[in-house]
């Protein structure tokens, strides 16, 4: 397995790896202003949501890594510490990478991109029209982290309002992610789509990998995340599966569990294991 040290890696050949390595990340698309009145809009990547109870956003727009420079969207905050953080859909994602080009300060992105400028309820900065979630935030406090390429600097915002586009909302009004369809951003110039599958959240304690049996543990056929499925059980096969287990004829015990756990029978493929 290859070993990276950081203090030994070059800047560059670092964010790589790591920006490969950690995703999808989600993209806060940030509309800031200057003091001066001049809009900026700048997408980036090193961003997530880290609290509801205070509603706490987090982005960083570091510094260039080709000019050492801080970006206009982490000057713009600390003259006006005000952002609307906007989502990006597939919808809007090829514009999203016009205004990501490194255009001069003072040029507004939301007319090089084609994008619509509204103006927010609370703040300066305006909202993207086609952006389906608008975040008006306050900005708390920005981290520095370092000096020259790629420094980080965090800019912790608070949610001031919400808008959100109810063309997005299911039957029982909240968000539904294949309407929203939003875009991940990964390593190189590679992003995703939203390719959705449902992974129900254990809310108690399950049976958990150290009490499978050990023929189910140490196997060499079922897959990870086979194994994972049937460590996720909140509880043993009943009585009742285990018979069931037992009146089947199979020539391979695991290729039958497979295909059980393929078919969301779970408990009946640990029930082959345990008869």
């Amino acid at each position: 397995m290859l070993v990276i040290n950081p203090s030994d890696t070059p800047i560059p050949q670092l964010h790589q790896f790591l920006i490969g390595s950690i995703g999808p990340r989600p993209i806060c698309f940030a509309s800031t202003i200057s003091k001066d009145g001049k809009p900026n809009l700048a997408p980036f990547s090193f961003f997530n949501v880290f609290s509801a109870n205070p509603p706490i956003l987090a982005f960083a727009p570091n510094n260039s890594g080709r000019t050492g420079a801080p970006k206009d969207t982490l000057l713009n905050v600390l003259e006006v510490p005000q952002v609307v953080i906007n989502v990006v859909s597939n919808s809007i994602v090829e514009k999203m990478n016009v205004a990501a080009a490194p255009w001069e300060k003072g040029i507004s992105e939301f007319e090089k991109a084609g994008l619509t400028p509204l103006n927010s309820d609370l703040i300066a900065p305006f909202r993207v029209a086609e952006s389906p979630v608008q975040i008006e935030c306050e900005v708390m406090e920005v981290k520095h982290f370092g000096e020259g390429g790629g420094a980080g600097n965090m800019v912790i915002c608070k949610v001031l309002r919400l808008h959100i586009n109810e063309d997005i909302l299911n039957a029982e009004g909240k968000i539904d992610q294949h309407k929203i369809d939003l875009v991940g951003r990964l390593g190189a110039s590679w992003y995703t789509y939203s390719d959705l599958f449902e992974l129900g959240q254990p809310m108690s304690p399950t049976i958990g990998y150290d009490q499978l049996p050990e023929n189910v543990r140490n196997n060499n056929v079922l897959t990870a995340n086979e194994v994972g499925k049937m460590a996720a059980l909140a509880e043993w096969p009943s009585p009742e599966t285990i018979e069931e287990a037992k009146t089947m004829a199979f020539e391979s015990r695991d290729q039958t569990a497979s295909q059980f756990i393929s078919e969301g029978k779970i408990s009946l493929a640990l029930a082959i294991y345990l008869i």
